[in-house]
């Protein structure tokens, strides 16, 4: 599977793990940076990451700050991403099932390395259901063009 991954300097060393157990196991990954703890604006790798995704220059995208809230909220702004923090293994699923999410976002601050690593397996491996939820996604998109009035 092809990959963007972008982390700001809280993320970095999360990302850094992330990136090279998604190699070791096979993935095309498209590291956007950043390449060091040296403080840096989250916003910038969210929408980098964000535009590969909805560019369908990528399958999916993960993002590391230090909440991931951050990162969700920017990425968010991107017409055709479904940005989704992820907080266990279980939350991931049903936000893959249910809101077709194609960028996780991870709170390095609050998520250790095997729960981040376990989060990112469940998110890319587990489908989207369609059926009720394909309707409600539909939704989502006709808010993001504007055609919900």
């Amino acid at each position: 599977m092809k990959i963007a991954i972008g982390a700001d300097h809280a993320g970095f060393v999360l990302k850094q793990s992330l990136v090279a157990r998604l190699r070791q196991q096979a993935h095309q990954v498209d590291d956007l940076g950043t390449t060091s703890t040296e403080s840096v604006d989250y916003p910038d790798f969210a929408a980098a990451v964000a535009h590969k995704v909805a560019g369908g220059e990528v399958e999916k995208g993960i993002l590391v700050c230090s909440s991931g809230v951050g990162m969700s909220i920017a990425a968010n702004k991107v017409h055709g991403v479904r940005a989704a923090l992820g907080v266990s293994v279980e939350e991931v699923d049903v936000v893959r099932r249910h809101n077709d999410a194609n960028v996780l976002t991870i709170g390095a601050n609050f998520t250790a390395a095997p729960l981040a690593e376990a989060m990112v397996d469940k998110f890319l491996t587990t489908g989207f259901d369609g059926g009720r939820h394909a309707r409600r996604v539909e939704k989502i998109t006709a808010i993001e063009a504007g055609e919900d009035k």
